[in-house]
């Protein structure tokens, strides 16, 4: 029996309008998904994955995207690329919906859960009642398995983990049963165990109403289980596809056989005791004030780091694991003095908080830190060679143009990328080579420590191989000092001598990574490494 095309991708091409030249974002694609379907879509950063699946919602802005002349996407037999505003409205969130990465972004943080749940139903549904819409919501997040539901539909996001939440966007995204779901990186953010649990629910939901599943990730490991068929991106192209498991056992494309190379093991030995410390934290706490009363004062407020303390000695590696909403880069950005923090924090034997204003401005050149997302943290109207050059330019205001220009292209040269890219834009890149640039940006300015806050997250396993590569070469050439903040335990591994788990604002577990990956005594801990196959 010949299944039904439910979505048919034809001869796709999406070129992106900057404000430089058009982007051709996405090259000549072509796929379809059958009825209760799960097809893969697997890339790196930039490689057109999830432009492809905003131009199926047609979320992109009209004002910066055209089409290819012979572009088709077939829904249903129907063309959406000819549709009205009005028409995508009634299907987006009905017929098809789509869930994203970070759920925060996504919710209202001053709505509870319920009413935001509510309201994907009744956007769709006028004629329902509020009493109605709100039972609708509770049934759907008792169907995604959240504990005590009734009781959680007056909570607000941020009581909930990041597991949690995902959950939530999956009850929006399916309250009015669509046909087809998009689910665009829906466990990049979460720990292994979770990751595992997400996917496990959404298989099962697709079970029980039928629907077809686009599932995009930049983890070809992870998608073995959960899809029927795959589709491999690069720059933009689909360079491999076919059914799941032929694809795995019998990769004929280049970087598909390196999307399946496993991260070495050659985690770091403890460093000596005599080791001078270059962090030393006491008792961290970090608030969130949610309610202030009308005179100002806080009458609700969240800890999203609850007393922790740690040490970081120079030249070493400490690894910070845990899932969305542990606390781990609130942690880390409280070191970074981006966000207010309670208790001691000493870097050098000098205590932050009583630093100079001078001293403090040195010690900005000290730390720098390297975000998950270099599209995002990259401006796009500045070149490479401005965007790695603007921390000399603030530190070293002195420093002739020509100088500056010399030290970006022997910083490209270390992070091995060619000198002559310095007049690039980020969009020219690829995801690792802009993480690259990234990490040029922090190193330029010979720090002693930097925060890498989920920098390979975003990109795939045989780009984090050689960012972590990278990142090793670095350390040992300039005796660097990292916190490695990730969800991902073989990249944690890879990077770190010491390691501490963190889970809903609580260091649950530390130690060497040999020890706690080897015989971890949480049960938190021994769940993320059983799920994440050492």
């Amino acid at each position: 029996m010949v299944k039904m095309k439910l979505l048919e991708v034809k001869n796709l091409d999406v070129y992106l309008k900057t404000d430089e030249e058009l982007v051709h974002a996405v090259k000549n694609s072509s796929f379809t998904v059958e009825k209760g379907q799960t097809l893969a879509i697997v890339g790196e950063s930039g490689s057109g994955k999830s432009v492809t699946s905003m131009a199926i919602m047609q979320l992109l802005p009209k004002n910066i995207v055209s089409y290819g002349k012979n572009s088709s996407i077939l829904f249903e037999g129907h063309e959406i690329l000819s549709l009205t505003e009005r028409e995508l409205r009634a299907i987006r969130g009905d017929r098809i919906a789509m869930i994203f990465q970070e759920p925060m972004t996504s919710l209202n943080p001053y709505l509870p859960i319920g009413d935001q749940v509510a309201e994907a139903m009744s956007t769709h549904n006028p004629q329902m009642s509020e009493k109605e819409a709100l039972q609708h919501a509770l049934e759907m997040l008792q169907k995604v398995k959240i504990p005590d539901a009734e009781k959680k539909l007056k909570c607000y996001p941020h009581e909930f983990s990041g597991g949690q939440l995902q959950r939530i966007m999956i009850a929006m995204a399916i309250i009015n049963k669509p046909d087809l779901l998009i689910a665009d990186e829906p466990t990049t953010a979460l720990d292994v165990t979770t990751q595992a649990e997400i996917l496990d629910l959404m298989l099962e939901l697709q079970r029980d109403m039928g629907m077809a599943i686009i599932l995009i990730s930049h983890d070809l490991r992870l998608v073995k289980k959960y899809s029927d068929e795959v589709c491999v991106m690069q720059y933009g192209e689909i360079i491999e596809r076919g059914k799941t498991d032929y694809v795995f056992n019998n990769p004929q494309h280049p970087y598909t056989v390196e999307l399946l190379t496993p991260i070495p093991n050659n985690h770091k030995a403890e460093l000596s005791d005599n080791t001078p410390t270059l962090i030393n934290g006491e008792k961290l706490c970090v608030d969130y004030v949610l309610k202030r009363s009308l005179f100002g004062k806080p009458t609700k407020v969240f800890n999203a780091v609850k007393e922790i303390s740690l040490h970081l000695k120079q030249g070493e590696t400490l690894g910070i694991v845990g899932e969305s909403g542990s606390g781990k880069s609130t942690l880390g950005r409280a070191i970074m003095q981006i966000l207010d923090y309670r208790g001691k924090l000493t870097f050098n034997d000098k205590e932050i908080a009583n630093l100079s204003k001078a001293e403090r401005q040195l010690l900005k050149q000290d730390m720098q830190m390297v975000f998950q997302d270099p599209f995002n943290s990259l401006s796009p109207r500045l070149t490479v060679g401005e965007i790695i050059g603007e921390g000399l330019a603030v530190h070293y205001p002195q420093m002739s143009k020509a100088e500056r220009r010399q030290k970006v292209a022997k910083m490209l040269e270390e992070v091995n990328l060619s000198p002559a890219m310095i007049n690039r834009y980020p969009h020219e890149f690829s995801g690792g080579q802009r993480q690259r640039i990234a990490i040029a940006r922090a190193m330029i300015l010979e720090p002693k420590f930097v925060l890498l806050d989920e920098p390979t997250s975003a990109l795939d396993r045989s780009t984090q191989i050689t960012v972590v590569e990278l990142l090793n070469n670095l350390q040992r050439k300039y005796g660097l000092s990292y916190i490695f903040i990730s969800h991902d335990l073989a990249v944690v591994r890879a990077l770190s001598g010491r390691v501490i788990v963190m889970s809903q604002g609580d260091v649950v577990e530390s130690g060497s990574v040999e020890s706690v990956f080897q015989a971890p005594q949480h049960v938190y801990t021994q769940r993320l490494v059983a799920a994440s196959n050492l």
